[in-house]
């Protein structure tokens, strides 16, 4: 693929595209209509070029998306007719970090504070921080399950379907439209979700030579080094999206199933969304280039 990147999520009742420096966000209002919100956006890497480094972009870029999926969350709700008023810039930054503090608590405090079990079994902390990955990949994993049986997620799931299948008919440098999109496979290896998997079995590696410390040096220590962890996922993502070599295509297999839980297949109507919202994004010239 030779095409600009363009990347995208789910949001209620509509999708969320990010590129050529625009955010756009469709939503199907209550009446049937498709409301597009386009906004410019400018990564802080563009005011300050070290960030554009390996490992250091890919922790600007989880940050970046976090605020702007927000964002996108927030004026969906409001054009779906769920929440009154959008979110304010701080009551989005806001809930951004009580959302990255429960991740922590979910995914790190719990991981490493019940490894503890292992102890009557080791003491070796090699095989404890592994046990903790494990776990916190287990813990991972029942989330994704869990969610995904909720009837109002699994139609944000399908909205996620949608977003993969029109950038994946974009990439091939197809019309966009629905009859040429749902032809396209839901499943996509640039998907969050392949992201988060990478960011749990990265974590498990990067732990494990750390030692075993007391309970708060660990969970500290996991949250310090979180965006190391999130830039080497970030480039190993970046690298398995444009690799042809078959060893990593394979690898990049867990990823892709991962996704049978959070895609679910789109109706026309969503389809349609998915394109009102990447058509905002790309330049006209460009839409079947």
């Amino acid at each position: 693929m030779d095409k600009p990147i363009v990347g995208g999520q789910a949001v209620i009742e509509g999708v969320m595209m990010r590129g050529f420096g625009k955010v756009a966000t469709a939503v199907r209002e209550p009446n049937g209509n498709i409301n597009v919100q386009i906004k410019s956006v400018t990564s802080i890497a563009d005011k300050f070029p070290i960030l554009k480094l390996p490992i250091l972009r890919g922790a600007v870029s989880l940050f970046e998306s976090l605020i702007l999926g927000m964002r996108s969350l927030s004026f969906s709700a409001q054009a779906a007719g769920e929440e009154d008023e959008q979110l304010s810039d701080r009551e989005i930054i806001g809930t951004v970090i009580l959302a990255i503090l429960l991740a922590c608590v979910l995914f790190l405090a719990i991981p490493t504070g019940a490894a503890k079990i292992f102890h009557e079994l080791t003491d070796d902390p090699l095989i404890l921080n592994l046990a903790e990955g494990f776990l916190r990949l287990i813990i991972f994993l029942a989330y994704l399950f869990a969610i995904s049986q909720m009837k109002d997620i699994r139609r944000t799931f399908q909205y996620h379907g949608a977003e993969h299948k029109t950038i994946f008919c974009y990439e091939a440098g197809e019309s966009l439209t629905v009859e040429n999109a749902k032809k396209f496979p839901r499943l996509h290896p640039r998907c969050g979700t392949a992201f988060l998997l990478i960011v749990m079995l990265v974590s498990i590696f990067v732990f494990a030579f750390l030692g075993w410390p007391e309970l708060w040096l660990r969970i500290l220590s996991r949250i310090i080094l979180l965006p190391l962890v999130a830039g080497i996922s970030y480039e190993l993502i970046r690298f398995s999206a444009r690799s042809t070599n078959s060893f990593v295509r394979l690898a990049t297999l867990p990823g892709l199933w991962l996704q049978y839980l959070t895609t679910r297949e789109p109706d026309d109507s969503m389809l349609e969304v998915a394109i009102k919202s990447l058509q905002a994004v790309i330049p006209p010239e460009k839409i079947s280039a």
